[in-house]
């Protein structure tokens, strides 16, 4: 079983065995992996401002059409699985927790202020569109570090259907690139196809810099990989792809890491079973 189907035939029978009724990504045709509520998806309801987030993201996860739902339905979404990480802590106002657990911050760190999902930040006025970055965790303006991106990703690093390289566009612009001399030069190596990585998509987390760096500065902001490992050659091809990505980023004097979604799990299953046992189990439950 590859990586892909196994994270797949994980969720799907992790619905199954809670009595999910799943459909396809078209109604009666695709794949069984689709809920048919969003609320079954998911641990708790999703707040109507996080909702605006989607909404206002360039995603279409929540939009369906007439023939096909939403993808955010879907068992194996990552957008679901960051909604369920990161929305219990938002809604109880413990956004400090889920930081520090992310490794971004200090367990006493009093500064982390809010939540956002598919928060765009523009790399530069010649693009009609910018990046959308999975979940920010905003900072006050007293912290160093005004905010906290993390770029999620789960089933779909281990997918079939390849990722782009740089547009040469971005290549054109030089004042974007002068205080990052090797991710510039990085970024001429996937311009215009990327045919180095085959589970990390790195042209997607240097954009995620560029457009960081335009609004907070180079020392404004800290970028987590948040990402699903497999067992077997997938997942040690995707560790080694990110291992090389971060030298390369830290290089520059970017604060990047990554962490993988169990380690996350993990830790915060140990600091926070007690006090939060419902939001434990069905994490824990599921995605371990």
């Amino acid at each position: 079983m590859n990586s892909f189907e196994y994270i797949f035939s994980k969720q799907v029978s992790w619905a199954q065995n809670k009595g999910i009724d799943l459909g396809g990504s078209k109604g009666p045709r695709g794949r069984l992996a689709y809920t048919k509520t969003l609320e079954e998806n998911l641990f708790e309801p999703m707040a109507q401002t996080v909702m605006d987030d989607f909404n206002a993201g360039d995603g279409g996860e929540l939009n369906g059409k007439p023939d096909s739902l939403p993808k955010i339905h879907a068992v194996h979404s990552s957008s679901a699985l960051g909604v369920n990480i990161f929305h219990y802590w938002l809604r109880i106002n413990q956004i400090s927790k889920i930081a520090a657990a992310c490794r971004l911050c200090r367990k006493n760190n009093t500064l982390s202020q809010s939540i956002r999902f598919e928060k765009k930040y523009p790399i530069s006025s010649k693009f009609r569109y910018s990046p959308n970055i999975d979940v920010v965790i905003e900072n006050s303006q007293k912290s160093k570090y005004k905010v906290f991106a993390i770029e999620c990703k789960f089933s779909e690093a281990y997918g079939s259907r390849g990722h782009s390289g740089i547009d040469p566009k971005y290549l054109e612009i030089k004042t974007i690139w002068e205080d990052i001399p090797s991710l510039f030069d990085f970024a001429k190596s996937i311009s215009p196809d990327d045919k180095k990585f085959l589970h990390l998509h790195p042209a997607q987390l240097v954009k995620h810099i560029l457009g960081l760096k335009n609004q907070f500065g180079k020392g404004g902001f800290r970028l987590l990989y948040l990402w699903y490992d497999v067992l077997g050659q997938g997942g040690a091809i995707h560790r080694g792809e990110i291992d090389t990505f971060s030298e390369i980023a830290k290089s520059d004097g970017i604060k990047f890491h990554s962490l993988s979604y169990q380690d996350l799990i993990v830790k915060l299953s140990r600091e926070y079973r007690n006090g939060h046992p419902d939001y434990i189990q069905y994490v824990s439950g599921r995605y371990l």
